[in-house]
C-alpha cells in the first residue's frame, strides 16, 4: 500500500513544486475536470497559474496543501483566505486536484482533512466549496460536508458544454 503524505507548502517551496503541480493540473483538465480551464490546456498555462498562486500565498491570501503517494507530488488543494471584510470567519476551498494515477487511494480525503486543519489553525469557523464532480461530491459528503444545492449551467466542461455545480459547506468549530 502507498504511503500518503500531505503538508502545507511554504511560498518558497510552492515555487519549487510548480512543475509538479502544473503536471497534476494538466492531467485533471485533460481528464475532464471542470476546474476553471478549457482544453487543450498546456503546461505553460498551468505553470503560469501556479506562479500566480505562489504570489497569492506570499501575500497570505491562500494556503496550498500538497500531497502524494510515497515520494511523488500527485495532489493539491487550496484554502483561500482573501474574503470580504464582512466574512472574516470563513475561507473557501479551491481546486482539489488529484492526478488520475493517484485516485481512489485516500489522497483526496487526506488533502481535505489537511485543509480543514489549516482553516482551524487560521481561526476559521466555516469553509465553503463548489464542485462539478460526482466523485468529489461523495468524498465531501463522507467527510461531513453539507450539500446546499445545485446551480445549473454554472460553468463549462473543459471540452465544452455546460456543467452544473454543487455547493457545500462545513462548520469547523
Amino acid at each position: 500500500m502507498s504511503a500518503i503524505h500531505v503538508r502545507v507548502a511554504s511560498p518558497v517551496e510552492l515555487r519549487s513544486l510548480t512543475p509538479h503541480l502544473a503536471e497534476v493540473l494538466v492531467d485533471c483538465v485533460e481528464g475532464g475536470a471542470s476546474v476553471s480551464f478549457m482544453a487543450p490546456y498546456s503546461l505553460t498555462e498551468a505553470t503560469a497559474f501556479w506562479e500566480r498562486i505562489a504570489a497569492a500565498a506570499e501575500r497570505g491570501e491562500v494556503s496550498v496543501i500538497v500531497g502524494g503517494l510515497n515520494d511523488e507530488v500527485s495532489g493539491t488543494v487550496q484554502i483561500a483566505f482573501d474574503m470580504p471584510s464582512n466574512q472574516p470567519h470563513r475561507a473557501e476551498i479551491r481546486k482539489l486536484l488529484v492526478h488520475r494515477r493517484a485516485r481512489r487511494q485516500g489522497l483526496g480525503r487526506a488533502l481535505m482533512d489537511a485543509a480543514e486543519r489549516e482553516g482551524i489553525a487560521r481561526g476559521k469557523s466555516l469553509l465553503c466549496l463548489d464542485t462539478a464532480s460526482g466523485a468529489a461530491e461523495r468524498l465531501y459528503a463522507d467527510a461531513g460536508w453539507t450539500r446546499v444545492g445545485v446551480i445549473p449551467d454554472y460553468a463549462l466542461w473543459p471540452g465544452g458544454g455546460f456543467c452544473d455545480t454543487t455547493i457545500f459547506y462545513k462548520r469547523l468549530i
